[in-house]
């Protein structure tokens, strides 16, 4: 009797090619008409929301605008921003408790809301988590000044640093200019 293992081995690797070739067609079982088992990747935790501690009705009213970009120039322009309030910017209610204000190039404002984070900042925006690719973050905030910048980096970068300053109430800016000088008797 003669021995091939030669031919076994050929045999061996033939039949082990035509188990690839059809374990590689598993893949594609839906190309046969059946329907693979879907796999489906783990849904990444979406992290609660979290309050704001600057409420809306804070930024709720007339505002100095301007800008910097460089932090050297906050001073000059918190005073530039002011002299603004003949033409202010108004932050207003929204109706489902946010505040009205622009998002980075759009003529319309629309509501957006005030978010917090794990961090501990804030951020304006609209619906959806913080920090997201339409947010302004807001650097600071006491009150009388609110400056924000853009989470976007080519809006930020445009746009720099938002400064805003509360505008004094118009009733009394107005007394002031026009105040009643004392009569003399």
């Amino acid at each position: 009797m003669i021995r091939s293992d030669g031919g076994r081995a050929a045999l061996n690797l033939g039949a082990a090619a035509a188990l690839a070739v059809f374990l590689g067609g598993c893949g594609s079982i839906g190309s046969i008409g059946l329907s693979p088992q879907p796999t489906q990747a783990p849904q990444p935790a979406v992290e609660p929301d979290i309050p704001a501690t600057i409420r809306a009705d804070e930024l709720v009213g007339r505002w100095g605008l301007a800008s910097y970009q460089n932090p050297n120039d906050r001073a000059r322009t918190e005073a530039a921003a002011k002299t603004q309030c003949r033409n202010p910017y108004v932050i207003g209610a929204g109706a489902n408790g946010g505040v009205i204000m622009h998002l980075a190039d759009e003529a319309t404002p629309q509501e957006l809301r005030l978010k917090g984070s794990q961090s501990g900042k804030n951020y304006i925006g609209p619906e959806g988590p913080a920090a997201g690719p339409k947010d302004r973050e807001i650097v600071s905030f006491d009150g009388r000044v609110l400056v924000t910048r853009f989470i976007d980096p080519d809006a930020a970068t445009r746009y720099g640093n938002m400064v805003y300053v509360r505008c004094a109430p118009a009733a009394a800016s107005a007394s002031r200019h026009t105040a009643a000088k004392p009569h003399a008797h």
